[in-house]
């Protein structure tokens, strides 16, 4: 295909269940930890989405469903509904501009420590196994060793999925756009579809089919209440964060999922590909298994720069690209992918510390010019 009717594709608009983005480009999730204690959303906030709503779809930071899915310092909330108003200036910024918003309902599971979380709440995961060879950052005490987290019984099991879906209506709520399900990078839905991290020989874990069940029944549970248009999820097949690892049966059990989810309605799934940040690249044969087997959006995430997103979606291995560095430190990536401008370089150094720098001061290319 012709690099400039590759490039039409990339920014043209295009449906997504019933809103009509403007183009193909998705902001990646990115924790950024710039809430507070309380996991209210803020002004410094408002003006970090605002800036970068020329995306076709936003998905925010990952956001905590519940006390007990608050896993990393400084991560907001809609478990209650202070947090989902605090959030309506930040959605309502985001659709001034002509976006669109997706919260992403992060529970961490086990990736937590009691030093960032609520009095009272507990670290639960579907089985009593510790991430190991890593640390947690606490704001009170530092690097922390991550504790054995509490196994979910079967009411802590059907308390963590109404969790989710009250947190789905809490984000309808506040004004986004939809939810995206957190079933990557290790965290609480990614551990039970595991088998290293579900050890469980109930039924809840053991068989493919019973380890994907709490993902399906938290997808169709949250799709019952705010409905399917409204909700996708994001995958990481094959992926090592938080110290998950791949398995035999991965390909198998992530296919069988995927048609689990298409019956369920949901209006997209989001793979997550972190070969860029050094993980192993998700097989291009599973990518296109996966998009083959999905009736409606399908996103890849992670690794793209401005040629490999053109050819991405000019060969029609996804609908939209999701992109998260560049969109960091770009607020308008959009204009400057466009007009081939140069692109500002993150400070990772800044990318979880409080304050707006490293977060609401990257340059627009127009003050540059």
């Amino acid at each position: 295909m012709e690099q400039d009717v590759a490039e039409k594709i990339l920014f043209e608009s295009i449906k997504l269940g019933g809103l009509t983005l403007k183009n193909r480009l998705l902001m990646n999730p990115m924790t950024r930890s710039r809430s507070d204690g309380a996991g209210l959303a803020n002004a410094m906030m408002v003006e970090y989405y605002d800036q970068r709503a020329t995306a076709g779809l936003i998905v925010t930071e990952g956001i905590a469903p519940s006390a007990n899915g608050k896993g990393y310092a400084r991560i907001p909330g809609l478990w209650n509904q202070a947090q989902a108003d605090s959030w309506k200036p930040v959605t309502a910024a985001v659709h001034a501009k002509g976006g669109h918003i997706f919260a992403q309902l992060m529970h961490s599971g086990r990736v937590s420590h009691s030093a960032n979380m609520t009095e009272g709440a507990v670290i639960v995961a579907p089985s009593a196994v510790a991430l190991t060879g890593a640390q947690m950052y606490t704001d009170k005490l530092g690097p922390q060793d991550y504790p054995v987290p509490t196994a979910m019984d079967e009411a802590a099991i059907q308390q963590a999925k109404a969790e989710f879906v009250q947190a789905a209506k809490h984000a309808v709520t506040a004004g986004f756009d939809g939810i995206e399900l957190h079933g990557a990078n290790g965290y609480l839905l990614e551990q039970f579809l595991s088998p290293s991290t579900n050890t469980r020989t109930d039924a809840w874990g053991g068989s493919i089919e019973k380890r994907i069940r709490f993902v399906v029944e938290v997808a169709k549970e949250c799709a019952a209440a705010i409905g399917g248009d409204k909700v996708g999820i994001r995958l990481s097949p094959h992926g090592v964060a938080s110290g998950m690892s791949a398995y035999p049966e991965v390909d198998q059990e992530y296919l069988a999922l995927v048609t689990e989810l298409a019956a369920a309605g949901l209006v997209y799934i989001h793979i997550a590909d972190h070969k860029g940040q050094g993980a192993p690249e998700v097989p291009l044969a599973l990518k296109q298994a996966l998009r083959k087997a999905w009736p409606r959006t399908f996103i890849i995430g992670g690794s793209f720069d401005l040629d490999s997103a053109k050819k991405a979606v000019a060969e029609d291995l996804c609908d939209l690209v999701g992109v998260g560095r560049a969109f960091l430190a770009n607020p308008d990536l959009v204009t400057r992918w466009e007009k081939g401008l140069a692109l500002n370089q993150p400070d990772y150094t800044t990318l979880f510390t409080p304050g707006a720098k490293g977060y609401t001061d990257y340059p627009l290319a127009t003050a540059q010019v």
